[in-house]
C-alpha cells in the first residue's frame, strides 16, 4: 500500500515538473519570437493613440493644430487609418509604383506634391468605380474627364488611363487654387464640388476650410488626406515596418503606336509575347476586346519591359536597377 503511495506521488510531482517545464519553455519561445519581429514598436501588442506633431502642413499652408477640434478630428483620421493595418500596409507597398509619376506630373504642372495623397483617399490606388459613377484613380465623373480632353465611349474610357487622368486632376486643381489660391480649400472642393465650398464660404462668413460647417464626407476629406500624409512619411512611428524589397516597383514599359482598328486585343497581345489580362492591366482605359477606331486617332499602348513572364523577383530587380 504504501509502495501504491509512493508511486502516486512521484507520478504527480513528475507530471507537475513536465506542466512547468513546458510553460516557461513556451513563454521563452514567445518572447524570443517577439524579439525577432520586426521592429520595436509596441503597438505589437498595445492599442494605443497615435502620435500627433507639434506643427503640420499640407502643401505649405499651416494646419492649425491649436484649435482642439483640428486635433481631435486629426486624431480620429491617424487612428481609423492606422489600425486598419491591411489596407493602410497594401497603400503604403503600393505607393512606390505610382508616386514617382505623380510627383513628376505634379511639379511639371507646379501643383504641391502632398496632393498625391488626394488620389490615395480618393481610389486607394486603384482603378475603382465609385457608386456616384466616378471612375479612376483620380475618380472623374464622365462630364468633367471630357471637360478636361479625356476620351470616354464604349472602346476607349481614358479616366482608367492614370498618366491622363493625373494631368487632368492637375489642370482641375490649378483652376480651383486660381479661384480660391488656397491649397487646402481646392482639397476640399476636390471632395465638395467649387459650387458647394463657394457658397458655403459665402453662407458661414469664413475664408479657411477649418472654420466652416460640412457634411461629413467633406469635413473629414482634408483630415484624411494629412493622415495618410503622416503615416506615409512616418511609417514606423505608426507601426508600419517595410522593408525595401517589400514595396511594389515601378514596371519598366515602352510604348506601341496604333493608328489603325484593333479586331482582338487578345491577338494584338499574343502577337507581342503577352496575355491580354497583362495587355488589359498596362491599359486599362481599353475598354472592349477590339478597337474600331473610326476617327483614325493614333493611341499608345503600354507594354511592360523586361517580358512579364520573367519572375516577379526578376521584374523587381530589373525596375531597382533602372
Amino acid at each position: 500500500m504504501n509502495q501504491l503511495f509512493s508511486n502516486r506521488t512521484f507520478a504527480r510531482i513528475l507530471l507537475m515538473l513536465i506542466i512547468v517545464l513546458l510553460y516557461f519553455g513556451f513563454d521563452t519561445w514567445v518572447k524570443q519570437k517577439d524579439k525577432e519581429s520586426p521592429g520595436t514598436n509596441e503597438q505589437y501588442y498595445k492599442i494605443v493613440p497615435m502620435p500627433i506633431p507639434g506643427s503640420l502642413n499640407f502643401a505649405g499652408e499651416k494646419v492649425p493644430l491649436e484649435i482642439f477640434y483640428v486635433t481631435e478630428a486629426l486624431d480620429r483620421e491617424l487612428a481609423v487609418n492606422t489600425y486598419w493595418h491591411s489596407s493602410t500596409l497594401q497603400l503604403i507597398r503600393k505607393s512606390t509604383r505610382w508616386f514617382p509619376m505623380f510627383d513628376s506630373i505634379l511639379d511639371k504642372h507646379q501643383v504641391p506634391q502632398d496632393f498625391k495623397y488626394l488620389c490615395v483617399i480618393e481610389s486607394g490606388l486603384s482603378n475603382v468605380v465609385s457608386p456616384a459613377g466616378a471612375v479612376g484613380f483620380w475618380q472623374f465623373m464622365k462630364p468633367t474627364a471630357k471637360e478636361y480632353d479625356l476620351e470616354v465611349n464604349k472602346e476607349v474610357d481614358e479616366r482608367y488611363h492614370v498618366r491622363k487622368s493625373t494631368e487632368a486632376a492637375c489642370e482641375y486643381l490649378l483652376e480651383s487654387y486660381e479661384k480660391y489660391q488656397d491649397w487646402t480649400l481646392v482639397a476640399a472642393s476636390y471632395n465638395a464640388g467649387r459650387n458647394g465650398i463657394s457658397r458655403r464660404l459665402e453662407d458661414q462668413r469664413v475664408g479657411s476650410y477649418y472654420d466652416m460647417v460640412l457634411s461629413e464626407e467633406t469635413g473629414r476629406y482634408v483630415y484624411r488626406i494629412l493622415a495618410v500624409k503622416l503615416i506615409f512619411e512616418n511609417t514606423e512611428a505608426y507601426g508600419f515596418y517595410v522593408e525595401d524589397n517589400d514595396y511594389y516597383q515601378p514596371i519598366p514599359t515602352y510604348t506601341i503606336e496604333v493608328k489603325g482598328k484593333v479586331d482582338n486585343w487578345g491577338d494584338f497581345a499574343n502577337s507581342h509575347g503577352l496575355s491580354y489580362k497583362v495587355l488589359k492591366y498596362f491599359n486599362p482605359w481599353l475598354r472592349q476586346t477590339y478597337l474600331k477606331n473610326k476617327k483614325k486617332k493614333t493611341y499608345n499602348i503600354t507594354v511592360p519591359d523586361p517580358p512579364y513572364d520573367l519572375t516577379y523577383k526578376e521584374v523587381l530587380n530589373s525596375a531597382t536597377k533602372n
